[in-house]
């Protein structure tokens, strides 16, 4: 009988288990990303709706440039009015969910996402980051962006603007900007990047995606007036070469189905029943792209694409936030004029603070509030005099008064007025001064222009 070597015989089972579980390992390796969400657009919104304002550019992009489109909704639009039905509330965040989807089909875009953020109609960015949760907003976002990997993101521009001013439109800004950092960071929000530890099973934890350095982030505005802003060359009367008809006629079929925003859907409806786009092109025409940033060579005013290829981009760390060091005492905006002013140093799109001096629209008659910071950067204690200079017709409820000022203190003044009625025009300006012992130390201009409705401050 044959005595078999059993040390021996372990050894090359051993070895052939080792070979076949290599050879295994490379078949299967590490998944590539999911092909059928990768686009080179990704428009991030609040509501659904809002993807009409840049309609005529994404009728370009589509038709003419050939490329994948996908859309994230940051809420249903549950606070908006209803022109169409009595619907409102949840059952008005339904209707505009599917009428949203009816747009987008329309356009073949079919990579659509609504995230749970809480429709809040006002002009007050923070009520809009506080009802929306924004870290898990945040995390839902930086989600997508590795998920679909744009090559380009447009957005909502993160300003106070003279116009709509939706603090949702400037929440979608915020939080965009912020994934537009994040996303290709691999330690944030680890769980969305760790490989799952059973692939081919179920209940994993980790997702299993990679980090995203997205190459170019957009903006575009409500404001009631043109932004002299750097930005592509677009120009929504140019006639499409696949379609042949100019882009906002293609642009006007994006609206249609937003039956329940009737300012939205009306105007576009009208212009193709007669044939008269006059106002529909007075509205559109004041929607363009403004440049926000560009981790890849390319010129601010060139192309959307320019500068772009298809290979990935490596991560691109932000300057961050800094503190710098004030001297003397000092008066300036508060709020969130104080928060842009640090973010968009923080996110290196400083420029775009530059597009409009401090500005808002009211309703006439409105209660009208502005934040203002008095900054006593000195080693002494100081007395600052504040006092509010207005046009005609406004009426100071708080604000005037002497401010006691400790050594290395900032003080927040909340300064409300009564509005004038219609009787007294449309554009104003109001004025702080503070000054110490007469001496003026600091002054801030705010530019009002009045109408008969505006969102809420």
């Amino acid at each position: 009988m044959k005595k078999w070597n059993f040390p021996l015989v372990f050894f090359l089972v051993f070895c052939f288990h080792e070979y076949q579980y290599g050879q295994e390992s490379q078949l299967l390796g590490y998944p590539d990303p999911d092909v059928r969400f990768k686009t080179d657009i990704l428009l991030i919104v609040a509501h659904p709706d809002d993807e009409t304002a840049v309609g005529g550019y994404l009728a370009k992009a589509i038709y003419d440039d050939k490329k994948r489109v996908g859309i994230v909704y940051l809420n249903h639009g549950s606070g908006g009015g209803n022109t169409f039905g009595s619907e409102q509330a949840g059952s008005l965040a339904a209707i505009r969910e599917v009428e949203a989807r009816k747009a987008t089909a329309s356009f073949g875009i079919d990579l659509v996402w609504f995230l749970d953020g809480v429709d809040t109609p006002s002009q007050d960015l923070f009520a809009s980051l506080n009802n929306w949760g924004h870290g898990k907003i945040l995390e839902d976002v930086v989600r997508i962006i590795r998920l679909t990997r744009p090559e380009i993101i447009i957005t909502w521009l993160p300003h106070y603007v003279s116009g709509e001013n939706h603090g949702d439109h400037q929440a979608s800004g915020v939080i965009t900007i912020e994934a537009f950092d994040l996303a290709g960071d691999p330690t944030v929000f680890p769980t969305q990047i760790t490989p799952p530890r059973e692939p081919m099973d179920i209940n994993n934890v980790t997702e299993g995606l990679q980090p995203w350095q997205t190459k170019k982030l957009y903006f575009f505005s409500d404001a009631s007036h043109t932004l002299n802003a750097d930005g592509p060359p677009f120009d929504i009367r140019d006639i499409s070469p696949s379609q042949n008809v100019p882009y906002y006629m293609l642009a006007a079929k994006l609206h249609l189905p937003h039956r329940t925003q009737g300012e939205v859907s009306n105007v576009s409806a009208e212009a193709i029943e007669t044939g008269d786009f006059d106002s529909f092109l007075r509205w559109m025409s004041t929607y363009c792209l403004i440049f926000g940033k560009s981790v890849v060579p390319c010129n601010p005013k060139g192309d959307v694409f320019e500068g772009i290829d298809r290979m990935p981009s490596p991560y691109v760390p932000i300057y961050g936030f800094r503190d710098y060091k004030r001297k003397g005492v000092s008066l300036e905006l508060g709020g969130v004029f104080a928060f842009y002013r640090e973010f968009w140093k923080a996110h290196e799109i400083e420029h775009i603070g530059l597009l409009v001096d401090p500005e808002v629209r009211i309703s006439y008659d409105s209660y009208f509030h502005v934040p203002l910071l008095l900054r006593n950067n000195t080693s002494d204690s100081v007395s600052v005099r504040l006092n509010a200079e207005s046009t005609p017709g406004w009426r100071e409820v708080a604000g005037t008064a002497m401010y006691r000022l400790a050594p290395g203190s900032t003080v927040p003044v909340q300064t409300f007025f009564f509005a004038p009625d219609q009787s007294f025009g449309s554009e104003h300006t109001l004025v702080w001064r503070a000054t110490m012992e007469d001496v003026t130390i600091g002054s801030v201009i705010f530019k009002v222009s009045l109408t008969e409705w505006t969102l809420p401050q």
